[in-house]
């Protein structure tokens, strides 16, 4: 692979003209100091990367974006926050050379992906961003609540329909509940997102949630939103909204604290990465793919359980050679310390180990352009 090395980007003061195309994030890229795009290798030449997915990463591929296209002025990057599932579709299609997915790519996904986008090369996930997944909700004059996995379950199964029900009030003694109805809304698509929220519901929440995890919400919704964007909107517009939503997204909505063990924990990047770097990779992954099977049981008081990973999908080869160049470039920036410290600015993600960047780095090294 031919790549030139630049230096430091004089800062992200360009991002507002390198927003994301395709998908108008809702969130302005913040500044920086130039750092977030040091040591990045460029490709010679430059080129046009595709890629599609996840919306919950939407705010951090757009500062990836733009200090990536500072430092590689001849190359652009763009990618279309579409949804987790409709990223994975595109990329085992072959509409875009990578995926953002907010769940790594099934048994079946991944045969599909094989057979038709790698050509019979494998296909990697790799956890590049870590993020609390927030319970949002919208109340006049109350800005965090504490709320059990049960109860939570229990407010999406649309079992607890007032904000200011008994089992709710236990735990909120100081809080002046309203009387009000309780509207949760959810993601209108298939999403990631769900994917992990509902499979924290199904372990943590007992027979409060009698639902699988699923990327398509289980229920008639009461009110859904499309992407990360669309659900943030739905519950600003109502009143005694709730939902759940990447933490980036959260502005200025009331969140919960949630319950593990006996303590309340209240969403935050350190928590987060409390709970990545305590679960095992998923079993039966290659020394390749680097897919986590998370712990949402967990008893530690300082570990948020309600997380989501997103991850970067590639394939080992591709046909196309400057794919494959682009592809290695830009997930090296996404991966590397100034990438993850990028994201971590603009969204308040938890950056990667060192550990797991160097897991994740010797597999990018490996992609390469089929014989």
């Amino acid at each position: 692979m031919k790549l030139s090395k630049y230096g430091k980007f004089a800062g992200l003061a360009l991002a507002g003209s390198l927003a994301l195309s395709a998908c108008g994030s809702d969130q302005a890229v913040g500044g920086g100091d130039g750092s977030a795009a040091a040591d990045i290798d460029c490709v010679d030449g430059g080129g046009t990367l595709a890629g599609a997915g996840s919306s919950a990463q939407e705010n951090a591929m757009a500062a990836w974006k733009a200090a990536y296209e500072g430092a590689c002025g001849d190359t652009t990057v763009n990618y279309d926050a579409v949804g987790s599932g409709a990223g994975r579709s595109q990329f085992i299609d072959g509409a875009v050379a990578f995926g953002g997915s907010d769940s790594a790519l099934d048994e079946d996904e991944t045969r599909q992906a094989t057979e038709q986008r790698c050509n019979g090369s494998e296909v990697v996930n790799l956890p590049a961003y870590i993020a609390p997944i927030a319970v949002a909700f919208n109340l006049d004059g109350i800005d965090s609540l504490n709320l059990k996995p049960e109860v939570i379950g229990e407010i999406f199964d649309q079992k607890i329909t007032e904000w200011n029900d008994e089992k709710i009030a236990a735990d909120n003694p100081d809080v002046d509940l309203p009387d009000a109805k309780i509207v949760p809304v959810n993601r209108s698509d298939k999403s990631g997102t769900t994917e992990n929220f509902t499979a924290y519901l199904s372990e943590a929440a007992g027979d409060a949630w009698p639902h699988e995890a699923d990327g398509d919400w289980p229920i008639d919704p009461v009110e859904a939103g499309q992407g990360s964007s669309g659900v943030v909107s739905a519950i600003q517009a109502g009143e005694g909204t709730i939902g759940y939503v990447d933490a980036s997204h959260v502005g200025g909505l009331g969140t919960a604290a949630v319950g593990v063990g006996d303590e309340f924990v209240s969403y935050s990047p350190e928590a987060a990465a409390a709970i990545v770097d305590a679960s095992p990779e998923r079993e039966g992954n290659t020394d390749n793919d680097h897919a986590i099977d998370l712990d949402y049981l967990t008893k530690e008081a300082d570990a948020y359980p309600i997380v989501l990973v997103a991850y970067e999908v590639a394939c080992m080869e591709y046909d196309d050679a400057k794919d494959a160049e682009l592809v290695k470039s830009f997930l090296s920036y996404v991966v590397s310390e100034a990438g993850q410290q990028a994201a971590a600015d603009e969204t308040g993600s938890a950056p990667i180990s060192s550990e797991t960047r160097d897991k994740l780095q010797a597999t990018i090294d490996k992609i390469s352009a089929g014989a």
